[in-house]
């Protein structure tokens, strides 16, 4: 308890700060403002929420007081992460913070009294790595789940690869008919040269059409 009985003492980390006299609590939003023609104002936009910063005002006294200083110091200068904990953090989900800003204050003609300030920042902990895994990370959002059968690759590939021989038959057939037409474009006259014609066309989206389907069986391919 607290040196007036009525409220639990904070802690930073094992460290138990008796005499605060004042503690803050600042957010920043996270909202950018963009200027918009016509628009009255500015579009906010938010990019997300910084981390809270926590103001610690407070008073260190009595015969151990030089020792509780030296603990603050140590503490602001080693850069590790602490917990705290306070009646204004209760809302908060403050796993760890970080020691940004410390500064001690000690008043002529009242030895062994410091005031101290410090500022504290919420420091959240990482996301886990990214990881590279078959599918491109498909298989991690349940396609077992949904009924996705990974051993119809095999036969996808294989249907793929009979798509693209049956293109290939017909392209075949295709040159052998704009053969024709070109010579009865030199016997008739030109009779069969609208054979010709659809023939080059024809023949242009077979070919493309197994070009794609080799791709697919190509990516299939192990």
């Amino acid at each position: 308890m607290s040196a007036s009985g009525t409220r639990p003492i904070p802690l930073l980390g094992d460290i138990s700060l008796e005499y605060v006299q004042q503690i803050e609590n600042e957010i920043d939003g996270g909202f950018v403002a963009t200027r918009i023609a016509d628009l009255p104002g500015a579009l906010q936009q938010r990019t997300g929420r910084p981390s809270h910063h926590i103001t610690i005002r407070g008073l260190l006294t009595g015969p151990t007081a030089a020792d509780q200083l030296a603990t603050l110091q140590r503490a602001s200068t080693s850069g590790e992460e602490l917990t705290f904990a306070a009646d204004i953090t209760t809302a908060l989900d403050l796993q760890r913070v970080v020691i940004t800003s410390f500064s001690g204050v000690e008043a002529a003609g009242r030895p062994g009294m410091y005031f101290y300030t410090l500022v504290l920042a919420e420091s959240p902990p990482l996301p886990p790595p990214a990881q590279v895994s078959a599918f491109g990370g498909l298989d991690d959002f349940g396609l077992g789940d949904l009924g996705f059968d990974t051993d119809i690759l095999g036969d996808i590939q294989d249907l793929a690869g009979e798509i693209a021989g049956a293109v290939t038959d017909a392209l075949d057939v295709i040159d052998q008919l704009g053969a024709l037409a070109s010579l009865g474009d030199l016997q008739l006259g030109g009779f069969l040269s609208p054979m010709g014609d659809i023939a080059d066309s024809v023949r242009g989206i077979g070919s493309r059409f197994g070009d794609a389907a080799r791709t697919v069986a190509g990516v299939f391919d192990t």
